[in-house]
């Protein structure tokens, strides 16, 4: 795909995705990449970030931050998602992302829905991160990111089993957030921490009050 966009004169394509959409505790995080055309382009390991082993990940992630022409990572955190909603948070962060490149791409391509306002043109893409490498790229620098924050959450919330399930919901994750209420790094505008925390719930507030998908993190 990005072989494409270059033969037809875009230059440097960026790709762009996120992780930590569908968890319930910890940031939102946004990364964009672009990778350099030819063999240095071609970073050894790389996929999907959610196919991949950790391992594998921070391989992949490694090679990403020695072979990019260009990269960004942006920190949405959970407040923040609840104060503005998770779609806008998303949006927002890909824009900022993008917008932190340097060099300037002249195209980006976006995983799964379209992000406007960016100033060069780009195609939201279904499933990005398994047909095109820089948005691929950007999968595993958003997750290994992600995945790293978790970890030191785990330490200064050890009730919460972060460095296991990511902030995802799991079974230990739902018991942990009856047995203890919701901490600072909970979403409180989904389902589930809501009841967690005691408040009223009332779906027809906020389209993003939905409750996150249940995950084995990995």
């Amino acid at each position: 795909m990005e072989r494409r966009l270059r033969r037809a004169g875009f230059g440097l394509i960026a790709g762009a995705d996120e992780a930590g959409r569908g968890a319930c505790a910890g940031p939102l995080v946004v990364a964009a990449c672009v990778l350099p055309d030819g063999p240095r382009g071609n970073v050894p390991g790389l996929a999907d970030s959610k196919l991949l082993t950790p391992a594998a990940r921070e391989r992949a992630y490694d090679q990403v931050i020695r072979r990019a022409t260009a990269w960004s990572v942006v920190v949405i955190p959970a407040a923040e998602i609840d104060r503005i909603g998770l779609h806008v948070a998303n949006v927002s962060g890909m824009r900022r992302a993008l917008a932190q490149l340097s060099p300037a791409p002249g195209y980006c391509l976006t995983d799964g829905f379209p992000v406007r306002g960016v100033g060069i043109p780009g195609l939201a893409v279904w499933k990005g991160d398994r047909v095109a490498a820089c948005v691929a790229a950007a999968s595993v620098l958003a997750k290994v990111t992600r995945d790293r924050m978790l970890v030191e959450l785990g330490g200064r919330f050890p009730e919460y089993g972060f460095a296991e399930h990511k902030g995802y919901i799991t079974p230990a994750h739902s018991e942990a957030l009856t047995a203890h209420g919701p901490c600072s790094e909970h979403r409180r505008s989904y389902v589930n921490v809501r009841r967690a925390d005691g408040l009223q719930i009332d779906l027809r507030d906020d389209e993003d009050m939905l409750e996150p998908r249940i995950e084995v993190a990995g």
